[in-house]
């Protein structure tokens, strides 16, 4: 069994601000060593359930988050960004049994999360197909190109609902709820446990209703804060505006989706 596990962090478990996700505000390191917690948790339970081989992507904000010297020796990490469309999912390929998703939180637009958002603060929304996008749509969508089901997800509540209609079969494990600039949520040990022993269940069930349902059409709007960011990005062959803040992109193929995303947002 060959695990894929991509790390973000503002859905992890006691997260309620902006600083605390920051590798350059003092209350980071605290919330650094939180994260690396749920992300050993979630690869010792994969490996209870027979992984032979797990690869972490740490997938927020430098890349370069995780406390390395946590890591079981079974697992390897890939670090820092390369510019490849798949992003938060690059180093994924056919050869994976699953992939496991942690500290994942609400998209842009949603109030499940103080942190919500996609991709970037200056996105105020993105839509597929017309319906709002988060992250984890993107990610999980990217994941069943190659065949991958999405076995599992940690985060917010909103993100965890989300995941459940996209993924009927996935295994979920709410670490907060947001209210406002405010969040509850479960003390980080018992986060770590549940997380620990949810991906050791999700993982020992068949994965058929794991994978979302590929489309023939695929259209992506991104809705930017700033109508000078839609400006800029226009000219990307294929986009066009849909507002004076939105640029739409149409394709068949989701990795020329993935494409245009990764040129459009950055």
């Amino acid at each position: 069994m060959k695990i894929f596990i991509s790390a973000d962090m503002e859905g992890t478990a006691g997260i309620a601000a902006w600083p605390e996700v920051d590798r350059l505000h003092a209350d980071y390191p605290a919330f650094r060593a939180l994260m690396t917690d749920e992300v050993v948790a979630a690869c010792e339970g994969a490996h209870q359930a027979g992984a032979s081989e797990i690869l972490v992507k740490d997938a927020h904000e430098s890349g370069r988050n995780l406390l390395l010297d946590r890591l079981p020796a079974y697992v390897t990490i890939l670090r820092g960004w390369s510019g490849h469309p798949d992003g938060m999912m690059f180093g994924l390929d056919e050869s994976f049994t699953a992939a496991l998703y942690t500290g994942y939180h609400a998209r842009a637009g949603d109030a499940g999360n103080p942190l919500a958002h996609t991709t970037s603060r200056r996105i105020a929304l993105v839509t597929l197909n017309g319906a709002p996008a988060s992250e984890f749509t993107l990610n999980a969508l990217c994941a069943e190109s190659y065949g991958v089901p999405s076995v599992f997800l940690s985060g917010d509540a909103t993100i965890c609902a989300d995941a459940s209609a996209l993924v009927p079969g996935i295994g979920t494990v709410r670490t907060l709820t947001g209210f406002g600039p405010a969040t509850l949520s479960r003390a980080p040990v018992d986060a770590t446990r549940a997380i620990r022993d949810g991906v050791t269940e999700a993982l020992s069930r068949p994965f058929a209703s794991c994978l979302p349902q590929r489309r023939d059409m695929y259209e992506i709007v991104i809705t930017f804060c700033s109508a000078a960011d839609a400006y800029r990005v226009q000219w990307y062959p294929g986009a066009r505006p849909a507002g004076p803040c939105a640029i739409a992109f149409a394709a068949r193929d989701f990795f020329d989706i993935r494409r245009a995303y990764q040129f459009l947002t950055h």
